[in-house]
């Protein structure tokens, strides 16, 4: 009774000392493996919509829940930041001269930003165990480990998996970095979140590629997303039309959601708020970025995780898609190109920008 008296009071201060760090969402859950979850994730590895995300697969076993990759852990604390912009996402929709950067990577690296955090409220956890006397062992965790944070957020109650499969928050909207605390102890659980999509189904309308085979179920492989940031080779012909000016990840089925009309912006992380030069980028200047220049512009933003050649192929779709003969330019050089898929991809826009009017 002692116990459950203290951690109900630590479990209050938890939340209100997450909050202080830039925390605008925290839940918690137990820790025990989910056998419905683990079943679908198994089902969409099976059917490859992973595509080339060979991580996914590797330690399949292991996201079935945190308990099957610590077995010690009892309970979850599920957390996230807001990044909700102050801007409307798809201003540059079509745009000949401008470039489309997803709205999370306009801002500083939220591996970096969160981790930051999330250890800051480990090491106030482990002092505040410490003067409980209870004995208690956490694991920090942000993208870097085989852990299904959106159904974690949706079982701590801090939102739900919507149709695009992203979590939606009531208060942020699409708009939350994920991140979650692995514990010991036995904190009490919030209720799951509800459900509350409904009928909506703006989000996989917006989809350019289609990439939602039905709602719930994304197809990575057709995912703007995935085929700009994780997707190695040339992008697919089929895909590049649709892929418009979008150089980096897509906010389509984000933007669109209803519930981002209570995304209020000033409650967004200070970290997050988008640099200038990345908000609205000249394509004609980022086609001419060698991997120093390419180094330098994306310094501490997650786009430089992709590298140069990635980043430039992307650009240089954008470029084919403009109808800006402007850019001719800039492509000619990249037909020689030492890499392979950049060369590719300069030939192709090469060969739309030609047949522009």
């Amino acid at each position: 009774m002692v116990e459950a008296i203290a951690l109900d009071d630590l479990k209050t201060r938890l939340v209100q000392q997450a909050r202080s760090l830039g925390f605008a969402s925290v839940g918690f859950a137990p820790a025990a493996d989910d056998p419905l979850r683990s079943e679908r994730l198994r089902e969409w590895l099976d059917a490859g919509m992973h595509g080339e995300m060979e991580w996914m697969e590797a330690r399949a076993e292991v996201r079935r829940g945190p308990q099957s990759m610590w077995p010690e852990a009892r309970s979850v604390i599920a957390l996230g930041m807001s990044y909700a912009p102050a801007h409307d996402p798809l201003a540059l929709e079509g745009d000949p001269e401008r470039a489309r950067i997803s709205v999370y990577a306009q801002g500083r690296d939220y591996h970096d930003v969160m981790k930051s955090a999330l250890k800051a409220l480990a090491r106030w956890m482990t002092a505040e165990t410490g003067k409980l006397g209870l004995d208690a062992a956490l694991k920090v965790f942000v993208d870097t480990a085989p852990v299904m944070e959106k159904p974690l957020g949706e079982a701590a109650g801090i939102g739900w998996q919507g149709k695009h499969t992203n979590l939606v928050s009531r208060e942020h909207g699409s708009w939350l970095f994920l991140g979650a605390i692995y514990s010991t102890l036995p904190f009490a659980p919030d209720a799951p979140h509800e459900t509350n999509c409904g009928s909506c189904h703006a989000c996989l309308d917006a989809c350019p590629t289609s990439a939602f085979p039905a709602p719930y179920r994304l197809d990575a492989r057709r995912c703007i997303s995935y085929l700009t940031i994780e997707h190695r080779g040339p992008i697919p012909e089929e895909f590049r039309a649709a892929m418009g000016n979008r150089i980096y990840g897509c906010d389509d089925c984000l933007a669109v959601c209803p519930w981002n009309k209570f995304a209020v912006a000033a409650s967004r992380h200070q970290a997050f708020l988008p640099r200038a030069e990345l908000m609205a980028p000249r394509l004609d200047e980022l086609l001419t970025l060698d991997d120093a220049g390419f180094r330098k512009l994306f310094s501490g933003s997650p786009i430089k995780r992709i590298g140069r050649d990635r980043f430039v192929r992307n650009c240089l779709i954008a470029a084919g898609n403009s109808g800006n003969r402007e850019l001719l330019g800039a492509v000619y050089p990249l037909l020689s190109d030492p890499d392979a898929v950049v060369a590719e991809a300069a030939a192709w826009a090469l060969e739309q920008l030609t047949k522009a009017p």
